[in-house]
């Protein structure tokens, strides 16, 4: 990942917040998750992660921008599987190495930090693989996709969720998805195509829309009630601009012009 795209996507004073009783809180509300997430999925969605992936004992899953473990920590805890945890910021992966610790893991979990575009590893040494909103916060999407493939084995199997504009947008409705959505929320063509030029067969895709808007307005409603120890924490103009940003993200939903869809595909 390029330095550019570090300080575009640079989660790293999220990841200190994420530390904190009132953050934690916040998260709970959202995704009914503790682990310092930046990503939508929810622990009723870890589950489904699992089944799709086939994940158990003896699986090697390579889990791609995991952050501070979520989601990739729970699903080898409950899966027993072992997972290697991969993204950049070295606070994260320190918190996420701590967790594994608490999750009593250890032994299952390697963390390397590295691109995405760019994977450390040999062909073929990872049968399952997964990410969690990753391609929507960088633009070398398909850069990503063939280095998944690469590490894959031929029977691999990847699962990953994905925030991306609505299909049959204005330029005017789309370029407001660009400003208000992650980082690069835009997608030239769709992720289908992009998934079988880089090796991959689509097996599954799901609209998650409306439990992303859910999870968005929890947090919202989350900020709202507890807005006095936030500015303490925060600076109210801070505040402000964290609390309009995910309204702004909520109308966006409302609207049918921002989705969030989960993808299932095998190597090919």
């Amino acid at each position: 990942m390029s330095s550019d795209i570090q300080n575009c996507c640079d989660f790293s004073g999220d990841y200190k917040l994420s530390r904190l009783p009132l953050i934690k809180k916040l998260e709970q509300a959202a995704l009914d998750s503790d682990y310092g997430g930046t990503s939508w999925t929810t622990r009723k969605q870890v589950d489904a992660i699992i089944e799709s992936l086939a994940l158990h004992s003896g699986s090697r899953l390579l889990d791609i921008g995991s952050g501070a473990g979520w989601p990739g920590l729970l699903l080898a805890k409950l899966s027993q599987c072992d997972v290697t945890l991969l993204d950049i910021p070295l606070n994260a992966l320190q918190q996420a190495a701590e967790r594994a610790g608490v999750d009593q893991i250890t032994g299952q979990v390697d963390i390397v930090s590295a691109s995405g575009t760019s994977l450390p590893f040999l062909d073929r040494s990872f049968d399952r693989i997964s990410h969690s909103d990753v391609l929507c916060c960088l633009p070398e999407k398909f850069e990503l996709l063939q280095e998944t493939r690469r590490v894959a084995r031929d029977d691999g199997r990847m699962h990953f969720s994905v925030i991306l504009p609505a299909t049959d947008l204005s330029q005017f409705e789309y370029d407001e998805v660009l400003e208000t959505g992650p980082p690069f929320v835009g997608v030239d063509g769709n992720y289908a195509d992009l998934l079988r030029e880089s090796g991959w067969q689509l097996t599954e895709c799901l609209d998650v829309t409306e439990k992303y808007r859910r999870s968005v307005q929890r947090l919202v409603e989350g900020i709202q009630a507890n807005e006095d120890e936030l500015i303490q924490l925060l600076g109210a103009d801070d505040l402000a601009s964290r609390r309009q940003h995910r309204e702004d993200q909520i109308a966006l939903i409302e609207r049918g012009l921002m989705r969030r869809e989960t993808y299932a595909a095998t190597a090919i």
